[in-house]
C-alpha cells in the first residue's frame, strides 16, 4: 500500500533528524533519550540506589538512561501496553498499569520498596485533530497522576510528558496540590512545533 504524502514526509523528517541519527550511533533506542539526559544534566533526578517505575517505555530510550545511572544497586521497573526488548537490569511489564492486574504485578516487583521517582514519556496516538489528541492527552497525564499519587514515597518525584492546550492549567493545580515544586522542561531535543512539555513535580506531599 502506498505512503500518504504525510507519512512520507514524517519518515524524511524523522530520519534525516540529527537526534534520530545521534541516537542510533550512540546506542540509544529513541530519540527521546537525550530529552531525559538533558534534563537529568539540569535537574539531577536520577541518583544510583534509586527505585524507578518508568510508564509509557518502549521502545525503552528512557530506560537505557535511568538503568545506566541508577546503577545495579537500583530498581527500575517498566511498563507499556506494547512489547519492549529486554534491557539489563530493566524488568518490564507488558499490559496497561491501570489494570488491577498490572498494578498488582508492579507491586509484586517492588516487594515493598518506596518508589522514589516515577516517569512518563506517554503520549496517544496523534490523529492531527487537536480537539481530539487534547483531551486523549490529558487523560494519560491524569492516570499517570494518579498512579504516582499511589506509589510514591513522600517526597518522591515524578516527570512526565504534557501538552499545553485546553484542561493543562486544571491539571497543573491538581499536581501543585500534590508535590512541592512544579517545573516546567523543554528540552532541546523536543521539535520546537510540538505541544509537548516535561513537567517536573519534586517532593511529593
Amino acid at each position: 500500500m502506498a505512503r500518504s504524502k504525510s507519512s512520507s514526509r514524517w519518515l524524511k523528517e524523522h530520519f534525516d533528524d540529527p537526534w534520530v541519527k545521534k541516537a542510533q550511533q550512540d546506542g540509544f533506542r529513541s530519540r527521546a533519550s537525550y530529552k531525559l539526559l538533558e534534563i537529568q544534566e539540569k535537574d539531577r533526578i536520577l541518583r544510583p540506589g534509586l527505585c524507578v517505575l518508568d510508564l509509557g517505555a518502549a521502545p525503552g530510550g528512557w530506560s537505557q538512561v535511568t538503568s545506566r545511572v541508577i546503577g545495579s544497586s537500583g530498581l527500575l521497573i517498566a511498563s507499556d501496553i506494547l512489547p519492549m526488548a529486554s534491557l539489563p537490569d530493566v524488568q518490564f511489564i507488558q499490559g496497561d498499569f491501570t489494570e488491577e492486574t498490572v498494578f498488582n504485578q508492579l507491586l509484586e516487583l517492588l516487594d515493598g520498596r518506596a518508589v522514589d521517582l516515577v516517569l512518563s514519556d506517554m503520549a496517544p496516538n496523534l490523529s492531527g485533530v487537536r480537539a481530539a489528541d487534547q483531551p486523549r492527552a490529558m487523560y494519560l497525564c491524569e492516570l499517570a497522576l494518579d498512579f504516582a499519587t499511589k506509589v510514591l514515597r513522600p517526597g518522591g518525584d515524578m516527570l512526565l510528558k504534557v501538552f499545553q492546550g485546553e484542561g493543562f492549567d486544571e491539571f497543573l493545580q491538581q499536581v501543585r496540590g500534590e508535590f512541592s515544586r512544579v517545573l516546567m522542561r523543554k528540552p532541546l531535543p523536543s521539535r520546537s512545533r510540538s505541544r509537548e512539555q516535561y513537567l517536573l513535580a519534586r517532593g511529593k506531599r
